[in-house]
């Protein structure tokens, strides 16, 4: 599945453990404020079980590969946790998010919140897929 707007994947969120998925954006919002693709990577990351529920090994590959269309390489490499082309540091920094987003109990918003931030960021993405 390609997701091609961000419609289709804020269902996906939806559909998914998204209070996970909020406490780890966040995570990562607090130590990288700027950096808007690792947010929205470690926001959409968890979608893999709502694309592949019975392939637990393929899970990241199927949300990497989803969201690769809309997002751009980098949020695809780093969904997929490909450290090899992607800062090793913001591969363990998700990783870290993500654990730490499992325990966490904190009030982390709603996924409303970031529609804007994913539209920002499929829109750069597009941009820059023009220019390619």
């Amino acid at each position: 599945m390609e997701l091609r707007s961000v419609e289709e994947l804020m269902d996906l969120l939806y559909a998914g453990r998204h209070q996970h998925a909020l406490r780890t954006a966040a995570l990562l919002r607090r130590s990288r404020p700027a950096d808007k693709e690792l947010q929205v990577a470690g926001l959409v990351h968890g979608i893999g079980p709502v694309l592949s529920p019975a392939d637990e090994a393929g899970r990241a590959r199927s949300a990497a590969e989803a969201v690769r269309p809309l997002l751009g390489e980098r949020v695809f490499r780093l969904v997929r946790g490909d450290a090899g082309r992607v800062a090793e540091d913001d591969v363990q920094r998700l990783r870290l998010a993500d654990e730490e987003g499992r325990v966490a109990g904190f009030d982390a918003g709603v996924l409303e919140d970031w529609r804007t931030v994913l539209e920002l960021v499929a829109a750069r993405h597009s941009r820059l897929g023009a220019v390619d």
